[in-house]
């Protein structure tokens, strides 16, 4: 930055030389006063020293030389004419003899003028070995009458730059603001010491000053786009990106915020009974308020990915740029860098692009294989006023959940598919009282709709999982990587989101079990459910073990039996009476229980048969269930 900014004076110094050449300024009464110096030695010599002087100063410099030649062999020792004549050849490319009548007319008078001519000589020659002479020829001449002049200031801040004098050119700058606040030359070195201390904009507007008091359109533009430019607009880009920043980083807090305000409302609603529970509108404006939300936050995690982006690209760019002013550049280091930016932001776009296919849980349970559970669903969804159940999955282990197939249209229009998973473990046992209370809470979610939404939830959290899984193969799940931070924070705070919907879905789904079967059946339902995950995990493992071990085939994994009952029991009660966190999708069972303790229902008789006499064939369906696990175990 110190090279650029030293190139940049440089340049503009040279052309300031060449903007003092092109339209000098004189002043009436100085030049007065040299021509009556000149009328004392020969008075027929004025008007052609006059004329000569305004031929220079047009630039016609041919002219100009004859008629100084002229003034000069009848004058030789009137110094003005031989510093003008020596400022003239030099200007034709006669360096030498230029510098050689400049210097006549110093040794005839040492003034201010005479001095500021041989070192502009001497800057004109392009003799580096001179430059540090001619700045001391300037500063001499400051110290003389005249030699403050704007002219003489200015070439003293020229000479200075040029020699990489900066503290000395400041402080001729600062002799110029004083003395001459409203001079061209003064806002225009003014903007050349701005732009070395990095004040672009302010230079910029120095610059514009100069123009307004007669620098060239032309010389301004090409000022402004020697760097100025530049700068001011990578100093734009880097607060307008600085502010998106942090616009963003206040949204994803704002998200937080709310998400946190929306799970204490809903918990203080749900403690004081004051949740809304018709069936028109289940939940009232926290629900729709949760699915606003959700949509915000799902939204929100695609416009972060190209901040994100940018993010990467700047702090590996930026590193490497540190590498570059600490004069070193570890290959490895910036390699690794490099790659782990190109990695990261592959696999940000293939997230987007790559397409999971999802298939069904287990099988299809055909009506003809278990109909008098077809007929019990039914029975369930006209109790409950609703469209039943078209579809059972059954699947091998403790699953007990529903979802809707179909176009988004279908499902928004309460026309899609409604399919009930049915995990075989958890029906063991399972009375059918209870059994159709813990139905009943799943058409809840069917009634309330909570089946027909949740795609931009489900994209989101789809998304976050692709990537994050892509990040960690590629093992860029590291500490300097900002995309995998980011994943972390996001999916923290979209899961606190989702999470607090999902509870408050359920805590719904509750009540209306409840409303419809009563409190006991729902709580000895989802009991009973609780208790066959771990009943049935412990049984399972202990056979599958022992069967690997034997090399035996395994028994059938619904009819077994154990010693554990006293540890099933405790571990039971301590997930019943578990309390819920922010990060739980459900509520936890106890305070599930207390949600609906109180609820009056209509008056439904018990039954105390079980759930898998309504298959045809439960001993086949078991066997076939056993086998499926038993396909999935690496025996090697």
């Amino acid at each position: 930055m110190k090279k650029v900014k030293l190139s940049l004076i440089i340049i503009l110094s040279i052309i300031c030389t060449q903007l003092q050449a092109q339209a000098p300024t004189r002043d009436r009464q100085k030049e007065e006063k040299i021509e009556k110096q000149l009328e004392a030695i020969d008075p027929s010599l004025v008007q052609i020293f006059k004329e000569a002087t305004v031929a220079m100063d047009k630039q016609n410099y041919k002219l100009a030389d004859s008629l100084y030649s002229i003034v000069y062999s009848k004058a030789p020792n009137f110094d003005p004419v031989l510093r003008r004549h020596g400022s003239l050849q030099s200007s034709l490319g006669n360096t030498k003899e230029g510098i050689d009548l400049c210097k006549k007319a110093v040794e005839i008078n040492r003034s201010a003028y005479n001095l500021t001519s041989l070192a502009e000589g001497y800057l004109i020659s392009k003799d580096t070995t001179k430059l540090y002479e001619a700045q001391q020829l300037f500063k001499e001449a400051t110290k003389l009458p005249n030699g403050e002049d704007v002219d003489i200031l200015a070439g003293y801040v020229q000479i200075s730059l040029q020699v990489n004098d900066i503290t000395t050119a400041k402080e001729v700058v600062e002799k110029l603001k004083a003395k001459y606040p409203n001079e061209m030359l003064t806002h225009y070195y003014s903007s050349i010491m701005l732009a070395y201390g990095e004040q672009w904009r302010e230079a910029k507007k120095e610059i514009l000053k100069a123009q307004e008091k007669g620098l060239p359109q032309e010389e301004v533009d090409r000022i402004l786009n020697l760097g100025i430019n530049n700068e001011i607009l990578k100093m734009n880009a880097v607060i307008y990106f600085g502010v998106i920043v942090a616009v963003w980083a206040f949204g994803l807090l704002l998200l937080f915020l709310v998400g946190k305000f929306f799970s204490n409302v809903t918990l203080k609603a749900i403690e004081n009974n004051q949740l809304e529970t018709s069936s028109v509108k289940p939940g009232g404006w926290l629900r729709s308020g949760y699915k606003t939300l959700i949509n915000v936050g799902g939204f929100y995690y695609y416009i972060s990915l190209p901040i994100i982006l940018v993010l990467v690209i700047g702090l590996t760019v930026g590193i490497i740029y540190l590498f570059l002013l600490a004069g070193t550049i570890p290959i490895k280091l910036v390699a690794i860098l490099v790659i782990g930016a190109v990695v990261t932001i592959y696999n940000m776009i293939r997230s987007l692009l790559l397409k999971v296919d999802y298939t069904d849980p287990g099988r299809e349970l055909k009506r003809d294989e278990a109909p008098n559970l077809y007929n019990l669903t039914d029975e369930v969804a006209q109790i409950m006023g609703t469209r039943p159940i078209e579809e059972i999955r059954i699947t091998p282990l403790n699953d007990l959940a529903v979802y809707e197939k179909g176009t988004r249209r279908e499902k928004m229009n309460d026309r899609g598919k409604r399919i009930l998973i049915l995990g075989t473990a958890v029906l063991k046992d399972f009375k059918k009282g209870d059994f159709k209370a813990v139905l009943a809470h799943e058409y809840g979610h069917f009634t309330h709709r909570d089946t027909a939404g949740g795609e931009v939830a489900f994209r989101v959290q789809n998304d976050i999982t692709k990537y994050f899984i892509a990040l960690h193969n590629a093992q860029q799940n590291t500490i300097w990587n900002v995309a995998f931070h980011f994943l972390r924070l996001y999916n923290f705070i979209f899961q606190r989101i989702s999470c607090g919907a999902t509870r408050l879905q359920e805590v719904l789904a509750d009540r209306v079990a409840a409303e419809t079967f009563g409190t006991p059946s729902f709580v000895n339902g989802l009991t009973h459910v609780i208790k066959r995950q771990i009943e049935f995990g412990k049984y399972a493992n202990v056979e599958i073990e022992e069967a690997v071990e034997l090399k035996r085939p395994i028994n059938n994994l619904y009819e077994l039996k154990g010693n554990q009952d006293a540890t099933i029991e405790e571990e039971l009660n301590k997930l019943l009476n578990s309390k819920t966190t922010e990060d739980d999708t459900h509520p936890s069972p106890s305070d599930r229980f207390r949600y609906i303790d109180g609820i009056k229902a209509a008056n439904i008789l018990e039954d105390e048969s079980l759930v898998k006499d309504l298959f045809q064939d439960w001993s086949g369906l078991t066997d076939e269930m056993t086998k499926t696990i038993e396909a999935r175990i690496d025996r090697n």
